[in-house]
């Protein structure tokens, strides 16, 4: 890929970060069900269920492979075990395929195996959540080369208790650091309540 292609990449989904319109902290936090990939693996993914184990933390991103993208899965894999410690699930969403999230969900250079990524092909979960979805653009290509064909969610993400209400939204920073404000919002929710 040639930098100036990973650069427009990087800059086309650096425009998809604030989440000024995003619902906020106590908001009800909508349910969806979805296809989703683990270990390279589609089956289908409830929040409501989850949400029956703990905390969710519900994170949309623009795209798999893409370079801000890669580092945030890469950011929740090598900290799975401190939200598991928090009694928090991970969920991503895009609008990427399915068939490219079982790529993505199994690469050990991000999300590792290590949790679940869920298709939003058409953007309506991410709609639901009051997120900004742009179309895709023609000739934008993911880290490996291959032609995005999809649109964009901009990167938010929602700490959802077990209650059903966003406990936090974190939104408008780099990759790297809205894992580690999310992880610091998880471990920030009172215990026990499950």
């Amino acid at each position: 890929m040639t930098n100036r292609l990973l650069l427009a990449c990087v800059l086309y989904c650096a425009i998809l970060s604030p989440a000024e319109a995003a619902l906020k902290a106590g908001d009800a936090a909508p349910d969806f069900d979805a296809q989703a990939s683990f270990a390279g693996k589609a089956s289908g993914y409830s929040l409501k269920e989850a949400l029956k184990k703990g905390p969710v933390v519900v994170y949309f991103y623009p795209s798999a492979y893409t370079s801000g993208c890669n580092v945030q899965a890469h950011a929740f894999a090598v900290n799975d075990e401190k939200f598991a410690a928090a009694g928090a699930s991970i969920i991503g969403v895009s609008l990427d395929s399915i068939a490219r999230l079982n790529d993505f969900s199994k690469d050990p250079e991000y999300c590792n195996s290590k949790f679940p990524v869920a298709s939003d092909a058409d953007g309506r979960i991410a709609k639901s959540y009051d997120l900004a979805v742009k179309e895709g653009r023609a000739g934008i290509k993911d880290t490996r080369g291959v032609d995005i064909d999809h649109g964009f969610a901009e990167r938010t993400t929602f700490v959802v208790s077990p209650d059903g209400k966003i406990a936090a939204t974190i939104g408008g920073m780099s990759p790297q650091a809205n894992v580690e404000k999310t992880l610091e919002a998880v471990q920030s929710l009172p215990r026990g309540t499950k």
